[in-house]
């Protein structure tokens, strides 16, 4: 489906909209003709949200995920009948560091939306951003939707909750919401410098050897952020067989960090700038990685960006950024 038709006129609230995924399904949304509304928290100068001009085709309330009476007024007096709730505390190292604000953002905040949503007869699907990082550490690879919810550390836990409580709204309450676990995303947009596709790019653009926290081995799936907003929107489309289930995107294709480097720093064309190991990251899982056949099977949903092409689009943006 992924079709204009079916979004026009459509009332969707995204909460996380300035954020990575958020912004450019902010974006797509409102070239659907849908009567986009959107949550922040804090005012992202640089966010693809604002640079893109999107944030001045949608309205923006202005708030905190956990304050629940914001939210039920932002879904009650918009009418909002789609939610995509991408809202989160997404840095791993900054989880470690302060867990309690991720265990904020990223529990408490999706009790509050789904509590919310369930209250207003408004709301038809919703969509709940989940992450690959909620199935914790398995010995069997690549996880499958029906492998268990095991986080052992404070992020991978906070999305292991998430998941759960999502899907005790659909069983319990009959809610029409699904969960989307993505690889990692990747994209214009990401200003998570610490990250590794932005972190290596804005490297290498200014001429600097890219800095690498783990040992490099690690093994991850990457998707492309459109990929994955398209896998959004076809999990909102088709509720009526999405709901309560919970669906893998991902490119099945795993690579290392360095593996992921080396095809960055191949596109630059500056073979001279090898990383640097540091070796210092800690509460990692080694590998994780996805299958995403049941979004294929059961939403006709696979990946159109190969790693190339993804990264092509996404080199020439922080070009443009940093220039």
């Amino acid at each position: 489906m992924n079709n204009k038709k079916f979004w026009q006129d459509k009332r969707v609230f995204i909460t996380g909209a300035a954020g990575l995924l958020g912004s450019w399904l902010s974006a797509d949304l409102a070239g659907k003709g849908a009567h986009v509304v959107g949550l922040i928290r804090d005012k992202v100068a640089h966010s693809q949200l604002i640079r893109a001009g999107t944030a001045n085709q949608i309205d923006i309330v202005h708030g905190d995920i956990t304050d629940y009476a914001t939210m039920e007024r932002a879904i009650a007096e918009y009418e909002i009948d789609t939610i995509f709730h991408l809202a989160a505390q997404t840095i791993v190292g900054i989880a470690n560091r302060a867990p309690l604000s991720t265990f904020e953002a990223n529990i408490k905040g999706s009790w509050v939306m789904l509590e919310a949503a369930r209250r207003n007869s408004t709301v038809e699907r919703m969509v709940v951003a989940s992450s690959d990082k909620a199935y914790g550490t398995h010995a069997k690879l690549p996880y499958r939707e029906n492998a268990p919810m095991q986080g052992a550390h404070p992020y991978d836990v906070s999305k292991s909750c998430a998941d759960l409580i999502t899907r005790s709204y659909a069983n319990t309450y009959d809610l029409p919401v699904a969960v989307t676990r993505c690889a990692n995303l990747y994209g214009g947009g990401d200003l998570n410098w610490n990250r590794l596709v932005p972190g290596t790019m804005r490297s290498i653009l200014r001429g600097k050897r890219p800095l690498v926290r783990s040992d490099g081995t690690l093994k991850r799936d990457y998707i492309y952020v459109r990929d994955a907003v398209r896998g959004y929107l076809m999990t909102a489309e088709q509720m009526d067989v999405a709901r309560g289930e919970a669906f893998n995107f991902g490119v099945d294709r795993p690579r290392t960090v360095l593996e992921m480097i080396d095809a960055i720093v191949t596109l630059s064309g500056d073979a001279d700038l090898a990383p640097i190991i540091l070796d210092e990251a800690k509460n990692e899982i080694q590998d994780q990685y996805l299958l995403s056949e049941k979004a294929a099977r059961v939403l006709g949903w696979k990946p159109q960006y190969s790693l190339e092409d993804g990264l092509k689009e996404t080199l020439a943006w922080y070009e443009a950024f940093l220039a």
